[in-house]
């Protein structure tokens, strides 16, 4: 709907202009000629400015009854306001190019709920152009052309320009209405896209250790966000399955189970099989020659060495689903020797477009900007990561036909992924204003020492070990607080699992993705702070008001279809907005991929709760006998509704809240 308005806006302002012009000229002409041939030619653009006009209230009504009705999804506030101010920005400054829409939450609740801070930029703009006008004068023109709408109550200006926004109580309440009934939907979509999410990606014959661990758990989460918001989502598994070392752990498996293709070899520990055969290739010459042949074979297709690297990657594949399992990770594998057969066709795609050099014997490709070139084939004629990288992209494109491609890997991987994409748009497979192409990447993970994360004896950490850790401590945790007194078996694993793999996941996502973070299970588990068991709790002891208070789920639905959620007390007001902050948030974390955003936001929400249900009572209750003696049902709307966003939220963090802690 904004495009529209925007459009017409646009238009309808531009006629006017063209009218003024007109007007004015006419007013010089002295020929009567040429003052009828004007004044036809006004005539025309008064008629097509009415139409306009007409055409253009249509759109707004239609927009303010969308903002206003109890639709089935959540309405971004700050992008109504963004609009609303908008508008009374170009009827105040038609002739000021691409003006700033600057509103954001007030910090606050003194200076209003949301706050107009582009007076100044605006300032600053027309100062360039050799206007001397005061932020404030500009503030208080904005203000005078703001449109008629549903959001806002009144505008205050405040200091050099600042324009403070209080908005509706009603408008809110009635947001509020639609979330209970509908529960948290997101706003609507203006296209479905397809977005293509690469992550975890580990070796196979390697451990999953913990950098594997950061890309499952925000690839996942990404993941998760875009499915909710309506995308078409493919999640891909980029394994490292292909390559010399498979020569090298099937010239191993020829020699430790020479009977491997009819009894299945029992690999517990590839870990070892892997250090013992990369062992034999450093140091016997025989077995390296023996391993490049088994290389060439491989790539060859014959089946005697596809069924050893098959037995290799089965074997792999079961204890990445072990982790998967864990986190409730779903992934579709598709490594790098799916790509094999496309890198011919990749290589000679760009030999045909004169973008490959020679070096050395190397054919190499320079991409725009980048100084490090991309080797797509070896001196020896074989193909690279490189190469496998540009095929992948390539069928991303072309054959999944992805709108949005993301890459969560460590960020010390950023440089490679910045020329894979120079070189893709030098080629011409995308367009980066009509495509977004992107490398999210992260920090390592840091010991309590503030030094990478290893084993005390040095070793990478296994990341099942580390899981089962979390499993232990999660337990040790809920007994000393004494809920095996108060659960049932069945509960208290469910709780054991959430709070354990639930603060393993919030740990990492709470964090900047772009910085290094320490793990800590001291901190994780603690449930004082930004954690996930304080999350956790407090959303269980959410849950828990109605049922302590006797209310039927039934009696809940048919409240939020008739009562209205008053919002006269302070902590109520404070409340209702921040549970409707969540769509911002959403569009936030999709703009910039920074799922920090929504854990902080989370924590908020949770604190903020915290502060609401200690100064306004839900349930009054006999101080005597303890009897509910009356239920404030308004207020019991206000738990749900923070308990409906939670529960989202968590969701899109791949968090599972239990309804008993």
């Amino acid at each position: 709907m904004d495009g529209p308005v925007s459009e017409y806006t646009s238009r309808l302002q531009r006629q006017e202009q063209d009218i003024k012009l007109l007007q004015d000229e006419i007013e010089r002409l002295k020929n009567p000629q040429n003052l009828n041939f004007a004044s036809s030619h006004l005539e025309e653009l008064k008629e097509e400015n009415i139409r306009l006009k007409y055409r253009l209230n249509i759109l707004k009504k239609s927009l303010q009854e969308e903002m206003s009705q109890n639709g089935k999804t959540m309405v971004n506030i700050n992008q109504c306001l963004q609009q609303i101010f908008g508008e009374a920005i170009s009827t105040a400054y038609p002739d000021l190019e691409n003006p700033p829409h600057a509103v954001t939450p007030n910090q606050q609740a003194k200076f209003g709920d949301y706050q107009c801070n582009s007076a100044m930029a605006m300032a600053q703009m027309m100062k360039a152009k050799g206007q001397k006008v005061s932020p404030r004068e500009i503030a208080e023109k904005i203000v005078q052309n703001i449109p008629h709408n549903e959001l806002i109550e009144k505008t205050e200006i405040a200091g050099p320009g600042f324009i403070n926004v209080h908005i509706k109580r009603m408008f809110v309440s009635k947001l509020l209405s639609n979330l209970l009934v509908n529960g948290a939907q997101p706003p609507p979509l203006e296209k479905k896209k397809k977005v293509v999410v690469d992550f975890s990606s580990p070796n196979i014959a390697k451990e999953m250790h913990v950098g594997h661990l950061r890309s499952t758990i925000i690839g996942d989460s990404m993941c998760r966000l875009f499915e909710f918001l309506g995308y078409e989502v493919l999640r891909l598994n980029h394994v490292g399955d292909w390559g010399t070392q498979f020569g090298m752990l099937i010239a191993h498996l020829q020699d430790k189970f020479p009977n491997y293709l009819t009894v299945s070899p029992p690999i517990g520990d590839l870990q070892a099989f892997y250090k013992e055969s990369k062992k034999r290739f450093d140091e016997d010459e025989e077995f390296k020659k023996r391993a490049y042949q088994c290389v060439v074979k491989l790539q060859s297709k014959e089946p005697d060495f596809i069924k050893g690297w098959n037995l290799i990657c089965d074997v792999s594949r079961k204890e990445f689903q072990k982790v998967y399992d864990c986190l409730g990770i779903r992934i579709e594998e598709r490594g790098e020797s799916y790509y094999q057969e496309l890198m011919t066709a990749v290589v000679k795609e760009f030999e045909g477009r004169g973008l490959v050099q020679m070096d050395e014997g190397r054919k190499i490709v320079f991409a725009p900007g980048q100084s490090v070139p991309l080797t797509i084939v070896k001196s020896d004629g074989g193909y690279t990561y490189d190469t496998s990288d540009l095929a992948a992209i390539r069928q991303r494109l072309f054959v999944e036909k992805a709108d949005i491609i993301i890459y969560v890997t460590d960020s010390g991987q950023s440089s490679h992924f910045q020329i894979i994409f120079a070189a893709a748009q030098k080629i011409g497979w995308y367009d980066p204003e009509v495509t977004r192409v992107e490398h999210a990447g992260f920090g390592v993970v840091l010991g309590e020492d503030k030094k990478k994360f290893k084993t005390r004896s040095g070793d990478t950490v296994r990341l099942m070990d580390l899981l089962e850790e979390g499993l232990k401590r999660s337990m040790d945790k809920l007994k000393d607080k004494e809920r095996d007194k108060v659960l049932t078996p069945e509960e208290l694993v469910k709780a054991q699992r959430a709070v354990a793999f639930g603060c393993i996941k919030y740990a990492d996502l709470s964090h900047n993705r772009i910085n290094d973070y320490v793990f800590s299970f001291d901190k994780m588990l603690d449930d004082r702070g930004n954690t996930a068991a304080y999350l956790l709790y407090a959303f269980t002891r959410i849950r828990s008001i109605a049922r302590v208070a006797n209310i039927q789920e039934d009696a809940l639905r048919k409240a939020a279809e008739t009562t209205e959620v008053l919002l006269d007390h302070e902590k109520e007001w404070k409340l209702g907005k921040c549970i409707l902050r969540f769509p911002e948030i959403l569009q936030k974390i999709t703009d910039d991929l920074l799922l920090h955003t929504l854990s902080d936001y989370l924590y908020e929400l949770a604190t903020t709760f915290t502060e609401f249900y200690d100064s306004c009572y839900c349930v009054e209750k006999d101080r005597q006998t303890g009897e509910v003696v009356k239920v404030n049902m308004w207020r019991m709307l206000l738990c749900e509704a923070t308990a409906a966003v939670m529960a989202k939220g968590f969701d899109i963090l791949g968090i599972n809240p239990v309804e008993r802690m």
